[in-house]
């Protein structure tokens, strides 16, 4: 969003307010945004610790910060994106008549987002459902969910970059920051099988990386060059999947959306718990011909053995693909920030349909 934002030639003035325990403190900073902080931590607390009972003091003590920051900076705008510290700033905005757009990128939206959504000016949504469940009046666009730009991103630069010959089909198994440990395990049972069939890039997390390296070591020395883990990518990450012929991982919302972006197909594996918002994530795409779910309790080798099977099946991975490609919204970002900016300017909100086009096209 921030460079979407900072694209603009009449580009606005950014700054970030956002809570502790995140990663808002160095990631803020490097992409030079003042950063300010509420006494509430970004991220709740999911154990039963002394958290549990200091949490909700600190959402109380945080509403009247946040009250004097935006009386204080008096922000044209507020970008709010359904996240713990969204309730006492959008509760701020709404006391202090600032208009606010707020971004929500599940199909069943959290708590905070349930809680907030009255209070905002515009509602901005990844997934058609979720305006239901949250409009009640409101404007409600279908932006798809803001990603990393994909324009720039070349599948033959990328192949080449990462030593995919012609003709090789590539699997990019990643389980994002959750349970990634069964993942690890999935490709640990079937990796002898596997490299036989496809190229495999494996994130592995740090935790499971050198047993992954040693297992790499157990294969004939003609397969170890078609077996590449990884702890992390980071910036490798969108050449990994520019590279990608077929995607196994997890349901959050930016996954799912930058893999629609690409026009890839997916296994995609919900993440089980969390409310079950992984869930109505994936039966989006497993709907639209564009994925295929597996139970995270049923995700194994056979899964991704069944997977390399859709390598060798030209004509499904064609339509998986183009599956994929319709669903995506590779100008999400640009589309959200349309909505902010109209609301900081005071003009007339653009059409739904002006929106559902901009989110459509490749990133500006």
């Amino acid at each position: 969003m921030a460079r979407s934002l900072r694209a603009r030639p009449d580009a606005p003035e950014l700054a970030w307010l956002g809570g502790h325990r995140g990663l808002e403190a160095s990631i803020v900073r490097e992409a030079d945004i003042p950063l300010r902080r509420l006494a509430l931590r970004s991220l709740r607390t999911a154990g039963r610790d002394v958290h549990l009972v200091l949490d909700p003091i600190r959402l109380v003590a945080s509403i009247p910060q946040a009250m004097a920051i935006l009386a204080r900076e008096r922000p044209d705008a507020i970008l709010a994106t359904g996240g713990y510290v969204a309730i006492p700033t959008l509760a701020a905005a709404s006391v202090l008549r600032i208009p606010s757009v707020l971004w929500e990128g599940n199909v069943i939206p959290g708590r905070s987002a349930r809680a907030t959504a009255r209070l905002a000016s515009v509602l901005a949504v990844s997934f058609e459902p979720t305006c239901a469940a949250l409009a009640g009046g409101r404007p409600c666009y279908v932006t798809g969910t803001p990603i990393r730009e994909t324009s720039g991103l070349d599948r033959l630069a990328a192949r080449e970059r990462l030593g995919i010959p012609p003709g090789e089909r590539l699997l990019l198994v990643f389980g994002g920051s959750q349970a990634v440990r069964r993942f690890n395990q999935a490709v640990a049972d079937a990796l002898p099988q596997l490299v036989e069939r496809v190229r495999v890039i494996q994130v592995t997390g740090e935790a499971g990386y050198a047993e992954a390296l040693a297992r790499r070591e157990t294969l004939p020395a003609d397969l170890r060059a078609r077996y590449r883990p990884a702890a992390f990518l980071r910036e490798e990450m969108p050449v990994a999947l520019a590279a990608a012929d077929l995607v196994v991982g997890r349901a959050g919302s930016s996954t799912l959306a930058e893999v629609t972006a690409l026009g890839l197909p997916m296994i995609v594996v919900p993440y089980p718990h969390a409310g079950g918002h992984q869930l109505a994530n994936a039966r989006i795409l497993a709907d639209a011909g564009a994925a295929v779910l597996v139970a995270d309790e049923a995700f194994g080798a056979a899964s991704l053995l069944d997977a390399a099977a859709i390598l060798t099946a030209p004509g499904r991975h064609v339509a998986m693909s183009a599956a994929a490609r319709s669903l995506g919204r590779p100008g999400a970002a640009d589309a959200v920030a349309d909505l902010v900016i109209a609301l900081a300017e005071r003009r007339p909100l653009p059409s739904v349909a002006a929106i559902d086009a901009r989110s459509r096209a490749v990133a500006a």
